[in-house]
């Protein structure tokens, strides 16, 4: 995972704008209380347990992250970069794009350690005159399990800010358990730098279906001819997944292009008004989407996990327009799912940070395991699901 630069530029207040000064350091987020008002009713767990994957809801857990069963080995082992990790039930192949061969990100970059300024007249709106074009190049990393049959179209999830080799791990061993689907993993590196003019800003942090489309039409097949699979085109055995702005593209992908996409994973998603350029349709970035998004659209077919940390980023930018609260923003994503009716479980992590370390170590098999029930269930059962409120 990409973690988010450490310096921000100091900010003027009380004018609601960022002065072009020397870097300060973040400054440290406070740690939230998962029943403060307005935050949603949830189930507080014993500490060191976790929800069950069929369990819908709200969920907080205790300050105790101890890696799960199936990544212990893992979380023991050392991961140098650039080094893949063996696999006991499934091997990996990595490959190179460029932005050379990209027809929808022909790349940008912002000039590193600037970043822009909040209008004035607007706190909502970032001011960003230092972005420009510049080429990109990514790996995209593919885990293929043993028990895949040649030729055959599989499920498959795709992650964000690759190579993630935690989510290869644990689809070994959950594949391995017949606990999910054989399916195909899928991590990509993001184009480059973050926020708002960078490209990793721009692929994650906007609000359509374009980088949805750039994975459909320039990485999946891309995936196929180098790892020799097929993937399926059945939008219920696709799943997509990412932490902090990659949380965010998780959810757009499902949310604009619900065609490709209905199975949904995020930690520390950015929720947030982070998107640039600016776009009158959706001024307030991925804030729209608790904001009148999801209340004021049709129950679409997704299924989610969400999990945030106690002590979350607030603020960890010179915008000061009250959507950068991470926590609040987390909190209100899970109150308008329950309140559309949406298959969703949501998890309040104590002691954890941004797309914090531990948490995923404890977390990610159930999460996977939740994000993938209910897959090729009959079209009987989905009926009478849907009969008793839910999709």
């Amino acid at each position: 995972m990409q973690s988010r630069p450490a310096t921000l530029l100091l900010t003027a207040v009380f004018f609601g704008f960022a002065l072009q000064s020397a870097p300060a350091q973040r400054p440290t987020p406070p740690t939230r209380d998962p029943n403060s008002p307005g935050f949603v009713k949830a189930v507080r767990l014993p500490d060191g347990h976790l929800p069950s994957p069929g369990a819908d809801g709200n969920f907080i857990l205790g300050p105790t992250h101890t890696p799960a069963p199936e990544l212990a080995a893992f979380a023991a082992e050392p991961h140098p970069k650039g080094v893949v990790p063996h696999f006991a039930h499934g091997r990996v192949t990595v490959f190179t794009m460029t932005s050379a061969a990209s027809k929808i990100y022909p790349g940008i970059a912002r000039t590193p350690n600037v970043v822009g300024q909040a209008d004035p007249n607007n706190p909502a709106k970032m001011i960003v005159t230092n972005s420009h074009p510049a080429p990109w190049t990514r790996e995209v990393a593919v885990y293929v399990p043993a028990g895949y049959k040649p030729g055959t179209a599989a499920p498959f999830i795709v992650g964000a800010d690759g190579p993630d080799w935690m989510l290869f791990a644990a689809l070994d061993a959950l594949i391995a358990e017949h606990r999910i689907p054989v399916m195909i993993g899928i991590s990509i590196a993001n184009g480059g730098q973050d926020a708002q003019g960078s490209e990793r800003g721009l692929e994650y942090d906007t609000m359509s279906g374009r980088y949805a489309e750039f994975v459909e039409a320039e990485v999946l097949p891309r995936v196929e001819a180098q790892a020799h699979v097929r993937l399926t085109h059945n939008p219920d055995g696709r799943a997509t997944m990412g932490g902090s702005s990659g949380g965010a593209a998780a959810l757009e992908m499902a949310w604009y292009r619900p065609d490709l996409y209905h199975r949904v994973l995020s930690y520390s998603g950015t929720f947030v008004n982070q998107q640039w350029p600016f776009n009158p349709a959706t001024p307030h970035g991925a804030w729209e989407f608790h904001e009148k998004l999801i209340s004021g659209s049709p129950r679409k077919p997704i299924r989610i996990w969400l999990e945030v940390g106690d002590h979350d980023l607030l603020n960890p930018n010179s915008m000061r327009d009250g959507m950068h609260d991470w926590v609040l923003a987390n909190e209100r994503m899970a109150r308008v799912l329950s309140e559309k009716l949406y298959h969703y479980q949501f998890v309040f992590a104590e002691d954890a940070g941004h797309v914090d370390h531990g948490v995923r170590l404890e977390t990610l098999p159930e999460a996977l395991e939740y994000v993938w029930q209910r897959y090729g269930a009959s079209a009987t059962e989905r009926t009478t699901a849907a009969g008793r409120g839910r999709p």
